[in-house]
């Protein structure tokens, strides 16, 4: 067994520099209370800052440690990029809001940090034993935020049903790797990965427990038939939370199930993509037509993310470098546009209410005009329209299903994809076509600006970088084949 040193806890530096953080900055909200919620915010947006620069200028060499329980590799310190970048920017979305709705608690930036520690674990887990214990602990901070307005009753609803539906899927989850390590007698990847390529026949059980560790796993992001509680968290949730539900745990998810089927379930690919073909056939189907009849814009963008999330599946089918870099591009793209929707979101309100229903964008364009052509360039994109953003995202997963012959899926892909436009379409009618339903009070903090802003030059000038950044997604999902 490795010692106890700093060479071996070396590799996971950042991720234990986040949770000594978290846990001073518990203390001083502990003895401080409300006033420091400004500081603690500060200070957990700069460490997350301090951690991305930290692990960019690392060595992406692939390396494992604690025993073999964690790895760290080009692949998970892209994810854990993307993971903290979303907490960074779910922060700087909520801050004003919390303070402007009088919820601002010292507990929501800690909350969110240890839940951001507990993603980074799960894309560096080579452990079933590691892998429960890090999506535990970035779950249970979750099920906390969803009801963090205890006050309200969608919020409180939000949280039980968040609650009660998680533990089902961590039951789930426990049942898979129980069966798993009954048949294969290990915990590890590489130990189930190996006994899988000696065996004389393939066990039964460990399909089975491969089945139900990825129908837990589909739960964390919202996929077909595990969907049901995306829209009423989404719109019972207050809107940060909403939005942090919405840009960072279906990242760390996905890199989860992308870990578990290039590594212990490797020698299942043709299996588990049938399981995936499934479950992205469904949230493509399920996203798009539940989508048109949605007036509350957050539950819309509920079923939008579980049709995205279906697109993002169709890169897994060919279990290839080439396709997963797909995915991990597919995924970068939508967490930007949907930070970006958010941004716009939370910047609006009418009659001193927030903008919750599609009707209240009416007119937009005539009283906010950067508003109004900010969201559209957005939204196109969130369609797919080149030669934005999201058009490269979905060209890059439909070809990686079709260059692996999964052609009929990726033509249902190209068809939802069609169907769900009509809602972003929809929206963007009324706010340039229909009457004003009076003016719009426009409070854009600067926060809020700065990622609203940024969201909208990185779909706009996305066509003049993909090659490159293809070519490092490709670069960073090699390494789990390696």
């Amino acid at each position: 067994m490795d010692g106890f040193s700093w060479i071996v806890l070396s590799p996971i530096k950042q991720e234990i520099f986040l949770s000594l953080v978290g846990m001073l900055l518990l203390l001083v909200g502990a003895f401080r209370g409300k006033t420091s919620v400004g500081f603690i915010v500060t200070a957990v947006v700069v460490a997350a800052c301090g951690a991305i620069a930290g692990i960019l200028s690392g060595d992406w060499t692939p390396i494992d440690t604690l025993s073999g329980m964690l790895i760290v590799d080009g692949f998970s310190e892209w994810m854990k990029v993307l993971i903290l970048s979303g907490i960074v920017v779910s922060l700087l979305l909520s801050v004003s809001w919390l303070r402007e709705n009088n919820l601002l608690k010292f507990e929501y930036p800690i909350l969110v940090l240890f839940s951001g520690v507990g993603m980074l674990f799960m894309v560096s887990a080579n452990n079933l034993l590691s892998l429960y214990v890090s999506l535990e602990l970035s779950s249970l901070c979750l099920y906390v935020l969803a009801a963090i307005n205890r006050d309200h009753l969608l919020s409180s609803e939000a949280g039980l049903k968040y609650f009660i539906l998680g533990a089902l899927s961590s039951g789930l989850l426990l049942f898979g790797i129980s069966l798993v390590y009954g048949y294969s007698g290990t915990l590890s990847y590489v130990g189930i990965s190996s006994f899988l390529e000696t065996a004389e026949s393939m066990p039964y059980g460990i399909m089975v427990g491969m089945i139900f560790m990825l129908a837990g796993l589909a739960f964390k992001i919202s996929a077909v038939p595990f969907h049901m509680w995306t829209p009423d968290v989404y719109h019972g949730a207050p809107t940060p939370v909403t939005a942090l539900f919405a840009i960072v745990p279906k990242v760390a998810a996905f890199g989860l199930i992308i870990r578990l089927l290039v590594g212990p379930f490797a020698m299942l690919a043709q299996e588990s993509a049938q399981i995936i073909m499934v479950i992205s056939v469904g949230s493509m189907l399920v996203g798009a037509f539940a989508g048109l009849v949605q007036n509350n814009i957050k539950r819309l963008l509920a079923y939008s993310s579980i049709a995205n999330m279906g697109y993002a599946m169709l890169g897994l089918l060919p279990n290839v470098p080439e396709g997963i870099a797909g995915t991990i591009i597919y995924l970068t793209i939508y967490m930007v546009m949907v930070a970006g929707v958010f941004g716009i979101l939370m910047s609006l309100k009418r009659n001193g209410q927030s903008i919750e229903t599609i009707s209240d964008f009416a007119g937009l364009s005539k009283t906010s005009p950067f508003m109004a052509y900010a969201m559209t360039a957005l939204l196109f994109s969130m369609s797919g329209i080149p030669p934005m953003a999201g058009f490269f995202g979905k060209f890059f997963v439909f070809q990686a299903a079709i260059a692996g012959g999964y052609m009929v899926v990726a033509v249902i892909g190209v068809l939802t994809s069609v169907v769900a436009a009509y809602y972003y379409l929809r929206l963007i009618k009324v706010m340039f076509f229909d009457e004003s339903a009076g003016n719009v009070d426009e409070n854009t903090s600067l926060s809020r600006h700065f990622v609203t802003v940024g969201a909208l030059v990185f779909v706009l000038i996305f066509t003049l970088l993909p090659n490159h950044l293809l070519q490092r997604a490709i670069e960073a999902a090699t390494s789990l084949f390696s």
